[in-house]
This record gives C-alpha cells, structure tokens and sequence, in this order.
C-alpha cells in the first residue's frame, strides 16, 4: 500500500454491494478497503482499523446507519472519522443533519465513478493511479 493510499470501510448488509464497493475502489483508486456487514460488526472494525472513511448503508436490519454512525460520533477514537451514508431510497436528506455526514450518495452508484465520488465530497488530493503490469522478458 503506498503512502497515497486510503483506508475504507463499506458497512453493507447487501454483499453485491460489498464486494463492488470494495473491488471498485481498490481497482481503480489504489486504496485499502475492507467490509462489515452489519453496523455492530462495522462499529468494531472501524474502533479497531480506525479508517480514514466509512461508507455506510442508511437501511440495514438491527443497527441501521444511523443507528450505527451515532455509535460512531459516541466513541472518541471513530467521532472524526468522515462518512458517506449509501442509499436506494430517496430520503429528506435533513433528517440527517445531525449525524455530520460528509456526503449522502444513492444506490444503486456508478462503480467507475465512486472513487471520484469520495474524492470530490472529502475534497481529497487526486491522485493518478495507475495499474502496474509485470515487465516482459525481451525475446
């Protein structure tokens, strides 16, 4: 992982949702991204991996979003971490207004575009990213 590299957490109960989230921003932004699938399970890994963001599902069962991100603002080693709530349903986004959310993005979210997504909502540096290939043998 280089020294550019992000840490995030994607806190789904939906794996399809897991696994994009997680296969889309290592591919194509270089960052660390490991999974909860559930907020109690997410709560402990965020207190323990301390990320330098959480993607968060808003409607999961037992600790939904909210739920799980007031937790998060409770605890003094997961209060500043930023987070970004997924949603599939349209909500008052003033609802939220209380849980400091650094940005509300929709399900189901564009895969190519979510890493611009982030950057652009947290006001991270771009970094370019680029995949590297093995070096061919000359013949």
């Amino acid at each position: 992982m280089n020294s550019q590299s992000k840490k995030i957490l994607v806190i789904d109960d939906e794996a399809d949702i897991r696994e994009i989230a997680q296969l889309s921003l290592q591919v194509m932004m270089g960052w660390h991204v490991t999974t909860a699938a559930s907020g109690a399970v997410g709560l402990e890994k965020a207190i323990a991996q301390l990320p330098d963001l959480i993607l968060l599902d808003v409607m999961m069962p037992d600790m939904d979003g909210p739920a799980t991100r007031r937790a998060l603002l409770n605890h003094p080693l997961t209060c500043s971490i930023p987070v970004i709530f997924l949603t599939a349903k349209v909500h008052n986004y003033h609802d939220y207004a209380d849980l400091n959310l650094a940005a509300v993005l929709c399900k189901p979210f564009d895969p190519t575009l979510l890493g611009g997504q982030i950057i652009k909502a947290l006001g991270w540096p771009v970094v370019q990213v680029m995949p590297s290939y093995p070096q061919s043998q000359a013949c």
